[in-house]
């Protein structure tokens, strides 16, 4: 199994190689292919939840509210799926592959937090 602060080589889709470590925090340094749309989603959602609370400040319907607000909460939420496929698809492959079952135990905690 693989210590933490341990650095290791992978390979993407392309073949390029990258290099990193799992450090006392577990950041990974990689880069992951969907960061850019992730991004993106997060700033549509963010603008949306702004809309969302100038409604309220505005005395809009609560209906229209609430709506609105649940549309915020469905990006968020498949906001979170992309980053969970993208990190199964990445980081727990790599983990699995270098037996670290740290970063599996992580996932079930975070899947544990997001699903609530």
């Amino acid at each position: 199994m693989e210590k933490k602060g341990q650095v290791h080589t992978h390979k993407d889709a392309l073949g390029n190689e990258y290099t990193h470590s799992h450090g006392a925090e577990l950041e990974h340094k990689h880069k992951h292919e969907n960061t850019k749309a992730v991004l993106n989603r997060l700033s549509r959602a963010v603008g949306h939840l702004e809309s969302v609370k100038r409604m309220v400040e505005e005395g809009k319907d609560c209906s229209e509210v609430l709506i609105q607000l649940s549309a915020v909460i469905a990006a968020l939420n498949n906001t979170g799926k992309v980053i969970l496929k993208d990190h199964i698809e990445h980081c727990i492959v790599d983990a699995v592959e270098s037996g670290d079952e740290e970063a599996i135990e992580n996932l079930n905690k975070a899947i544990d937090r997001f699903i609530k």
